[in-house]
């Protein structure tokens, strides 16, 4: 088969490389993919986002198999617009996208199926928004509804940390249109965990729990990030805690979306607080997270490929998926100043020392005119490890990762410890 992967981040470079595994994928592209995602696949220069050029290069180089992997695309309707073209792609249409696209489409859709989530108010008026978190008082969850690469949340500490968010989102327009409208919730406690899973719309099948680690710093300090690394693995998710997420989460979400019209087919990801008073959605997203596709990847033992084909044809009832014993770690090295300002260009080494007991995703990678390896993003790779346990996983991960180096490397050192 011909297949095409559409994005250029570490998630994707994560999938090409379970995808080349496969004996089923003949060729192997990714559009536009990165330097790192060319030791595996061709790289096609179609942005990702590039909805009619990704369908006609897709169509004029006969591609059997597209996966959408960035939530932008989904949320514009790629997948629409390659199934009309007759071409077979996994992820949601964009109609069952719309879980991540709006947060307040989301948030009503658990209230009428009563799946639990937090408490929360949806405001267009700014100034409504102000008295409201004034009322309510502090802690408080301030979100913009649409998509905003990870970053439209705000835990507020304070009253005035909150209203500050608010007019950043609805007045400065810090995130576009995605600001316009917000979601203001009460602010839960608990582990925080994300259970990535497959659905063909009627079947789900959870992947390995895993732990994303937003904030920049350690002790889970600083701005919020597109994410510092991830485990698989999460220790308090219990099997009686997945027993009951699949019983009253998972399951429904899925049923949920069916009976709006809205069949989901893809991966669908499910932010959850393991709260006192049990678990609780924080939010879905309509594709793998970043980083932890990484890691749960890592520990997938069956055929990637049948996994997506049985999700488009809806037959993953009939799939045997299977994951390793053991846990995976991942550290994202990111560049000094990120996730606000930062400089690019600065040449990477130690890759191949570290690849010789880690896998290492490059996130924000190019090509120097040598042939070498340079920084062209923020997050530039995620230095990925397996281990027996979860403690020798971190360990093979933070000991390769400390073998590259670059100007104005940055990267979190409590990674799985901060919980």
């Amino acid at each position: 088969m011909k297949v095409l992967v559409v994005g250029g981040g570490g998630r994707e470079h994560a999938i090409c490389w379970k995808l080349a595994q496969s004996p089923k994928v003949t060729e192997l592209y990714c559009a536009p993919g990165n330097a790192g995602i060319a030791q595996v696949a061709r790289c096609v220069p179609v942005g990702a986002t590039d909805v009619e050029g990704m369908v006609n290069w897709a169509r004029e180089n006969a591609v059997d198999f597209v996966m959408v992997a960035p939530d932008d695309p989904l949320a514009m309707g790629m997948v629409d617009a390659l199934e009309a073209a007759g071409i077979p792609a996994f992820g949601p249409r964009k109609n069952a996208a719309i879980v991540e696209a709006s947060k307040a489409f989301s948030k009503e859709l658990m209230k009428k199926y009563r799946i639990p989530t937090a408490r929360y108010e949806t405001f267009t008026d700014m100034d409504a928004a102000l008295a409201y978190v004034a009322k309510q008082g502090a802690p408080i969850v301030v979100k913009a509804d649409g998509l905003a690469l990870g970053k439209g949340v705000t835990v507020a500490a304070t009253v005035e940390e909150a209203q500050d968010a608010i007019r950043a989102m609805m007045a400065d327009g810090k995130f576009g249109s995605s600001g316009s409208t917000v979601v203001i919730e009460e602010c839960m406690t608990g582990p925080e965990v994300t259970v990535l899973a497959f659905t063909d719309g009627k079947t789900i099948v959870p992947m390995p729990s895993s732990q994303d680690h937003k904030r920049v710093f350690d002790g889970n300090r600083g701005p919020n990030t597109g994410g510092m690394g991830a485990i698989s693995p999460v220790p308090a998710y219990t099997p009686e805690m997945a027993s009951r997420c699949m019983e009253e989460i998972f399951r429904p979400t899925v049923d949920a979306l069916r009976a709006e019209g809205r069949p989901f087919q893809g991966v669908l990801y499910f932010g959850l607080m393991l709260t006192p008073d049990g678990p609780k959605v924080v939010e879905y997203n309509a594709r793998f997270g970043d980083p932890e596709c990484q890691v749960v990847l890592s520990l997938l033992d069956s055929d990637l490929m049948d996994i997506l084909q049985a999700c488009v044809d809806g037959t993953l009832d009939q799939v045997d998926i299977r994951w390793k014993d053991g846990a995976a770690c991942v550290v994202v090295l990111a560049s000094g100043g990120y996730p606000t300002s930062y400089e690019k260009g600065f040449p990477i080494s130690g890759l191949e020392e570290a690849g010789e007991t880690a896998v290492v995703f490059h996130a924000g990678t190019k090509l120097g005119p040598q042939g070498e390896y340079l920084t062209n993003g923020g997050r530039v790779l995620g230095v990925t490890a397996t281990g027996g346990t979860l403690e020798e996983a971190i360990a093979a991960a933070y000991d390769a990762a400390r073998k590259i180096s670059f100007e104005k490397m940055h990267f979190r050192t409590d990674i799985g410890r901060a919980f």
